[in-house]
């Protein structure tokens, strides 16, 4: 495993203040990739990431899709978990304290059926202390509206992100779908209804198939591609958005390395999101603030404000 090399915090400031989200450094973990942070304990110190964003919850326990649902790819993976989760109560009376005591910078990720789910799960979170942020996935199915994605959707988009603001005063945050076909659109549409962040990429919609059985691999059929894969439409995407909205973006989308952390601030982002890399490397996050942290002293980079935007000039 690789050795942890100290680097004084001193030398130089990483935090972010990403639309009144205040994080130590630009390095978050996506949700549904580091569960509730206490998996991941034994690997590193989860106070030190700028932010865990916990598993997606839901107003109502889920149980989540048929098996199987997790299917590497070339380049990354697919998943179909469908939001398994003991739903929003159960996360704030016994998983919120924790990372409250641990001093967790904590962003809650919902997502639900209706405009008004997504209004009282935000309602209920506007109560909690230790929540730092909310983030929203729309990449679920209005039932109202014969099941299209709020995120597909600009009306859609508009109108959640404006029932949640109207709940809570805490910054809220979009989780954008790239499964639509103007990015700019939506993005827009998410500023117009009051949104403080802006979360991108969610995943790309795939599947598999298994020869042998001939039949879908994942037992929802589709899935959700993340990983390596994903990165250049990610990169594309927030590059647009960037140039489009005046709002910070958080970008992820295949991030492995610092290199990957540093083509998404250069393109917009204020800061990133690790998800699949979690898999692959659980130190991953801590491993990025401190390479990031040498990549800024070597090149006499005080802050990401420097670099924020460089390739979208």
């Amino acid at each position: 495993m690789r050795k942890e090399v100290f680097i004084p915090d001193e030398e130089l400031d990483l935090s972010v203040n990403l639309g009144g989200i205040m994080m130590k450094n630009p390095v978050a973990v996506a949700s549904g990739t580091f569960g509730y942070g206490s998996e991941y304990e034994g690997f590193i110190d989860i106070a030190d990431i700028g932010a865990v964003i916990v598993k997606g919850t839901t107003l109502e326990p889920r149980c989540g899709n048929l098996p199987p649902r997790i299917f590497e790819t070339p380049a990354g993976m697919l998943n179909a978990i469908g939001l398994e989760n003991p739903g929003v109560e159960v996360f704030l009376q016994e998983y919120l304290p924790c990372l409250r005591d641990l001093g967790v910078t904590v962003i809650a990720n919902i997502a639900g059926n209706t405009m008004e789910e997504y209004a009282r799960m935000a309602a209920m979170l506007e109560g909690s202390q230790g929540i730092a942020g909310v983030e929203m996935n729309i990449s679920c199915p209005n039932v109202k509206e014969g099941g299209l994605q709020f995120g597909v959707d600009p009306d859609m988009v508009y109108q959640v992100v404006k029932a949640v603001k109207e709940e809570t005063s805490i910054p809220v945050m979009p989780k954008l779908s790239p499964n639509v076909s103007d990015i700019v659109a939506i993005a827009q549409a998410a500023e117009a209804g009051g949104a403080d962040v802006l979360s991108m990429i969610n995943t790309l919609m795939g599947m598999a198939v298994d020869v042998e059985r001939r039949k879908p691999v994942l037992g929802n059929i589709f899935g959700g591609l993340s990983g390596p894969a994903i990165k250049p439409v990610a990169l594309r995407m927030i590059y647009q958005v960037y140039k489009a909205v005046k709002l910070p973006i958080l970008g992820g989308g295949g991030i492995m390395n610092y290199i990957d952390a540093l083509e998404f601030i250069m393109v917009g982002a204020s800061a990133v999101s690790i998800g699949t890399g979690n898999f692959v490397n659980p130190c991953l996050a801590r491993d990025l603030v401190q390479d990031l942290k040498r990549y800024f002293i070597e090149h006499n980079i005080k802050s990401i404000d420097e670099l924020r935007g460089a390739a979208a000039q």
